[in-house]
């Protein structure tokens, strides 16, 4: 027989057959489905991490206070004058600057409310940390205090047709302190270009103040949360770290953007290798109904493989038709639930907020794999088909 017959004949199989077809097609589907949506939001999640640490430069280290512990995370407190000048004084530490975080306060613009976080930072965090980039106006210098830097969010709200907030603006901020309510009116000096966040620090949506002013403001006195430092080359950020950590022990964690992208990427390994695993089991679930339904469908023809054989068909056509079956069924369903999956994928990322990035490669291996697990599933109802002998499947009842 020639191929093309024997194709269109497994076509045509599948076509009388619909039920039992649709339901090996669901199956293959609903594990395709999986397997594409949940390592594809994954992924978006590993090139969203990746930005957020490339925003943040290859050369910058990040000085968090506390120590990592084993169940508990990261153990925090807070860094002071004396470990800031420890850090600056250490060996290949080109420049550092502190930083306070996880303050917040709430403001008024045209009868609207808004809250947002407050960094306090100094003059120096613009220069190492090179990718905050002012649209408009200007960074802080040494002297200013009721001044403040406003996110590109800040200026103009995402569902916001134009700015809110424009340079020279004054913006009167309100936050609980220690149990009372204080204010502080700021006049904006400048307004930063949307850049993303990254180590935590989501500077389109946040102002910035002086670093003084911060403390004052909040009470905090002479500490804060973050040290931000910086080596002069690549090569030297690693001599830099061990250096901190050497004269700092375990009264920090230091990370850099190599480091984290490290445990990053190990953790998302991780995940979605456990995901993948889970949507594998889905498709091998739809492999034994596929083995369920092709034995039975050749029980029901055991007299048509009779009759081909007997005018003429071999057992290699005979066991290429049902592998054909199965064939199309893995294409089909690997195509319909690669394409869904990727759907779903959209959908989950437009819900967090996260850009899913639809992947050709794992779209044609996961077409690949139903494939290949639909003709594995049908390999042995198909070899049994073609060893039926054509007299005995000619009597058959």
């Amino acid at each position: 027989m020639k191929p093309l017959d024997i194709l269109l004949m497994s076509t045509q199989g599948a076509r009388e057959r619909k039920f039992r077809f649709a339901l090996n097609l669901v199956g293959i589907l609903i594990g395709c489905t999986a397997v594409t949506g949940l390592v594809s939001v994954t992924q978006g999640l590993t090139d969203s991490v990746t930005g957020q640490l490339e925003v943040f430069g290859p050369t910058n280290i990040i000085v968090i206070p506390g120590e990592v512990r084993h169940g508990q995370g990261i153990v925090a407190d807070t860094l002071d004058w004396r470990e800031l000048d420890i850090i600056e004084r250490t060996a290949k530490v080109e420049a550092a600057t502190p930083i306070i975080a996880n303050k917040y306060c709430s403001f008024t613009v045209k009868g609207k409310s808004f809250y947002t976080d407050v960094y306090g930072v100094t003059e120096e965090y613009a220069q190492i940390n090179k990718n905050t980039v002012i649209e408009e106006g200007r960074n802080f210098v040494r002297g200013d205090t009721a001044a403040v830097v406003i996110g590109a969010n800040v200026a103009k709200p995402v569902d916001a047709d134009e700015r809110v907030i424009d340079l020279g603006d004054r913006i009167k901020i309100k936050s609980t302190v220690n149990d009372a309510e204080k204010e502080l009116t700021l006049r904006v000096i400048g307004i930063l270009d949307a850049q993303g966040s990254s180590f935590g620090f989501n500077l389109d949506d946040s102002i910035s103040i002086p670093l003084q002013t911060a403390q004052q403001f909040y009470e905090v006195g002479g500490e804060f949360d973050f040290v931000l430092a910086t080596a002069a080359t690549i090569e030297e950020v690693d001599a830099a770290i061990e250096g901190i950590e050497d004269r700092l022990g375990d009264r920090v964690t230091v990370v850099s953007s190599e480091s984290a992208m490290e445990m990053v990427g190990s953790v998302l390994g991780t995940i979605q290798s456990v995901l993948g695993g889970i949507a594998g089991i889905s498709l091998l679930v739809a492999g034994v109904g596929i083995i369920n339904t092709m034995t039975v469908s050749v029980m029901e023809r055991t007299r048509e493989i009779g009759t081909m054989k007997a005018v003429g068909a071999k057992s290699g056509d005979v066991l290429f038709m049902f592998l054909s079956e199965a064939m199309f069924t893995g294409i089909v369903g690997g195509a319909l639930g690669a394409a869904f999956g990727f759907f779903l994928g959209s959908v989950i990322g437009n819900f967090i907020d996260l850009t899913v990035r639809p992947s050709m490669s794992l779209g044609l291996f996961v077409v690949g794999f139903a494939m290949v697990t639909s003709i594995l599933s049908g390999l042995y109802p198909a070899w049994r088909a073609s060893n039926l002998n054509p007299v005995e499947a000619l009597r058959h009842e």
